[in-house]
């Protein structure tokens, strides 16, 4: 059995960015899980492309990933946050893509990032990245990070963003002939038919799907006894 793992928003060099866990997560699917023979990042590995702000732990995601990308096929998917990183997969032994499709239990999956549904970031600029700032304080001052998850199911935008971005994705899956379409960006794990998000790794439980004999779930990391 051949099983994929998806996770996105990792935003390496933010405060935010639960890298320790990615570390543990990653150290834990390399030694129990023979099963996993692929690992795909949906986007936004970095938050941005000042390395300045990259922490130890954030450079110790790096190496896990040219570690394991010796074992397993590794994908890495453009995000909004990410720019150009050829250079960067290079090193890393990894494969960087805009999107990329795979079979698996007979099932055609897409994996994109999903930020080209989302106008929103493209019309407001300026708000996007003040609502983004005051999002991050948020997180930053609540470790236990309640508030961060009660302002995005408040927020009118936030919920009317998403919901476009799920129902633009349907519609591009379909004219893209395949079963099923996995995002992430939105930084809230969804599943709803065949449109799944893989949440982020920047609030706990850090959130990631699990693609097997065709089925797609989410996880909680580290809730999940089976991780």
């Amino acid at each position: 059995m051949s099983e994929t793992i998806i996770i996105s928003d990792i935003h390496l060099g933010s405060d935010v960015s639960q890298a320790r866990r990615l570390i543990t997560f990653f150290e834990t699917v390399e030694l129990k899980h023979p099963e996993v023979k692929q690992i795909i990042i949906n986007g936004d590995l970095f938050d941005s492309w000042d390395f300045r702000k990259l922490k130890r732990n954030h450079w110790k995601v790096l190496s896990h990933i040219r570690k394991l990308s010796k074992k397993l096929h590794f994908v890495w998917i453009n995000g909004n946050h990410d720019g150009p990183a050829e250079i960067i997969s290079h090193l890393l032994g990894v494969d960087f893509v805009e999107k990329y499709t795979f079979v698996n239990g007979g099932k055609k999956i897409l994996v994109l990032h999903g930020d080209i549904f989302d106008n929103f970031i493209v019309k407001y600029p300026i708000f996007t990245k003040i609502a983004d700032n005051i999002y991050r304080l948020i997180q930053k001052l609540d470790k236990s990070f309640y508030l961060a998850k009660l302002a995005k199911r408040n927020s009118k935008i936030f919920l009317r963003c998403q919901e476009k971005v799920k129902e633009k994705a349907k519609t591009y899956c379909k004219k893209q002939n395949c079963d099923v379409i996995c995002c992430g960006h939105t930084h809230l794990a969804v599943a709803d038919g065949n449109y799944y998000n893989s949440g982020c790794w920047t609030e706990d439980p850090c959130t990631y799907l699990l693609v097997s004999n065709g089925e797609v779930n989410i996880k909680n990391y580290p809730d999940n006894p089976n991780v």
